[in-house]
């Protein structure tokens, strides 16, 4: 864990929820809005306002934000206080656009709250206060120093009628133009506030809740990375213990071989049983020997088509009177791969899977596979009874199991589809399982793997 004072960057400093970007698309609309008033302001209203200062900040205000969208194209990382300082810089551009427009007699004043709402909803609080105090300084600073609001040119007398009829006695009367013009920038100025208000926490919603399910996927690959790492603690404790009664089991073979030797029928049964006994031992050396290695060290260099060939052999070692049905097809020559062990007994869990779900049918298991330059598919096709609804929705669950219990088999525990898909994952890939659609049912294993993470 973490020490107690290091303190996690926000996330929404990094990947797609950065704030800047958030900053650049609203600034997009500021920069938008304020020229459409200045040009309503002069051309419409007839306000004699100071133009080409005016213009000239909202044109420095566009360019800060190109050169902004040109750095986060770039991707360089952004800091809590550079957030700062654009939401200071955006609220110096409003204070002196303000101080050629009336100052705070502005209706537009009360854009002043936008920027310390985004530093609250973004930054730390010691920001936000920050970014508070500025605010509160401009518009403190926009009372004693402003150019007065000119009176509009423009006829504004139907609107002047309609609020004077609106208010107590026509008490307004004697102001008409300058209360019109001012109820008029109040509207504008909802309008625009509330549509920047919720144009920015929507996105903010959308950004938590995909967090969220950051969060939660996060929380589940930890679960199931400490339940294969317990497994692995029990799996590594039991090759262990069944080093000792294997090796008994393989002298006293051995003996019966030697007793046996003329009777064939016999023989043969030894011998299947001694490979299956060999079998065995490999496995639990291999689970030993991977405790102290590293995946580079385990890794062995061969054709895609030869590594399944020779899987495909060892499989058929393992379960010798299975019946497979072999397809292999793919670019050539067949690219090189460096597969570790863990893959291939994913693979080989699948395969018995598939041989159990096959059962007594009478025909054959199908094991196909197709590479290209960017993915590898295998498919593998049993003649079983299929999956049905509670099946298909709890398949990968840890301690979950099809298989049936018979005198002959005890059924599955239930963690080799699970480790499995939690192997294939590693690499990339997925596992698929589902009801086959053809006349033979069934169900259908299907793996994808990506090339790039398994080539030499």
């Amino acid at each position: 864990m973490p020490p107690a004072n290091h303190r996690q960057p926000p996330f929404f400093l990094t990947g797609t929820a950065n704030p800047l970007v958030r900053l650049v698309m609203l600034r997009r609309i500021e920069v938008l809005m304020q020229a459409i008033v200045l040009v309503l302001a002069v051309t419409w209203l007839g306000i004699p306002l100071e133009v080409v200062p005016m213009s000239a900040l909202i044109a420095l205000l566009a360019a800060v934000n190109l050169i902004t969208q040109w750095r986060l194209d770039k991707g360089a990382p952004v800091s809590e206080n550079e957030i700062l300082l654009h939401l200071a810089f955006d609220a110096g551009i409003l204070g002196l656009l303000l101080y050629f427009a009336g100052g705070s007699a502005n209706p537009f004043v009360s854009l002043f709250l936008l920027p310390p709402t985004l530093a609250a909803a973004m930054l730390p609080a010691r920001h936000a206060w920050a970014m508070a105090a500025i605010t509160l300084a401009a518009y403190t600073s926009l009372i004693f120093w402003n150019l007065p609001l000119p009176s509009p040119r423009g006829d504004l007398a139907e609107l002047d009628a309609l609020l004077a009829r609106a208010t107590a006695g026509g008490e307004h009367a004697g102001h008409s133009n300058s209360f019109a013009l001012h109820v008029l920038g109040m509207w504008l100025n909802f309008v625009i506030s509330v549509g920047v208000v919720v144009f920015f926490l929507t996105r903010m919603a959308a950004a938590l809740k995909d967090r969220e399910r950051q969060l939660a996927a996060a929380r589940e690959a930890t679960l199931r990375n400490e339940q294969i790492l317990a497994l692995g603690t029990l799996a590594a404790g039991a090759a262990h213990q069944l080093g000792t009664p294997l090796g008994t089991m393989a002298i006293v073979i051995r003996e019966l071989q030697l007793s046996h030797e003329n009777d064939p029928e016999i023989r043969e049964d030894l011998t299947l049983l001694r490979e299956q006994v060999d079998r065995c031992k490999q496995t639990i050396s291999q689970i030993l020997a991977s405790t102290g290695q590293s995946r580079d060290e385990s890794l062995r260099s061969m054709t895609v088509d030869a590594y399944l060939h020779r899987l495909l052999d060892e499989w058929q070692i393992i379960r010798p009177h299975a019946l497979l049905s072999v397809a292999l097809q793919g670019t050539q020559p067949a690219p090189l791969i460096a597969a570790d062990r863990t893959l291939e007994q994913a693979i080989l869990n699948l395969l018995d899977n598939a041989a159990d779900a096959n059962g007594a049918s009478q025909e054959a298991l199908r094991f196909a596979a197709n590479w290209d330059g960017e993915t590898c598919r295998i498919e593998i096709l049993d003649c079983g009874p299929g999956l049905n609804v509670d099946a298909a929705e709890r398949l990968g669950d840890m301690y979950f199991s099809t298989k049936a219990i018979t005198p002959e088999r005890p059924g599955g525990i239930g963690i080799g589809l699970f480790l499995s898909n939690a192997t294939v994952e590693r690499f990339g890939g997925k596992v698929e399982l589902f009801n086959r659609t053809d006349r033979r049912g069934g169900a259908c294993t299907r793996v994808t793997l990506p090339m790039s993470r398994l080539k030499a």
